[in-house]
């Protein structure tokens, strides 16, 4: 009985520190794995693909900063995140045109990095 409850004490912990090490993955390497992602699934250019990338990282110290507000509500930061997300994506379709744009919306809702609390922000009606 001691074996059984040894080995499933161990199975946990094996998949406790796996999990962790996934959600401490290296920045540079997750940013480098979406944007092959975004290259595969919607056949953009090598060009393309570092156009939205580079367009991201611009607002993603504004967006961080708002998420790591404490003293703002979740509705208070969806509120003060919305018109950066509005000014990046206007950025992103002009620089990927109405159809592409379009396909990376959709991509985009299915493949974002998730925050706590169900979602962080890149979806907008532009």
């Amino acid at each position: 009985m001691k074996k059984i409850v040894t080995c499933i004490a161990v199975v946990i912990a094996v998949f406790s520190v796996s999990s962790l090490y996934a959600q401490q993955q290296d920045p540079q390497q997750r940013m480098a794995a979406m944007k092959q992602k975004m290259k595969d699934d919607l056949k953009m250019t090598d060009a393309q693909a570092d156009t939205v990338m580079a367009i991201q990282a611009q607002y993603r110290p504004q967006m961080r900063e708002i998420f790591m507000d404490q003293s703002l509500s979740q509705d208070d930061k969806r509120a003060k995140l919305a018109p950066i997300q509005d000014e990046m994506n206007k950025k992103i379709q002009a620089a990927l045109g109405d159809d592409m744009y379009k396909k990376y919306q959709d991509w985009w809702q299915k493949n974002r990095p998730q925050r706590g609390g169900g979602g962080g922000g890149g979806g907008s009606n532009s």
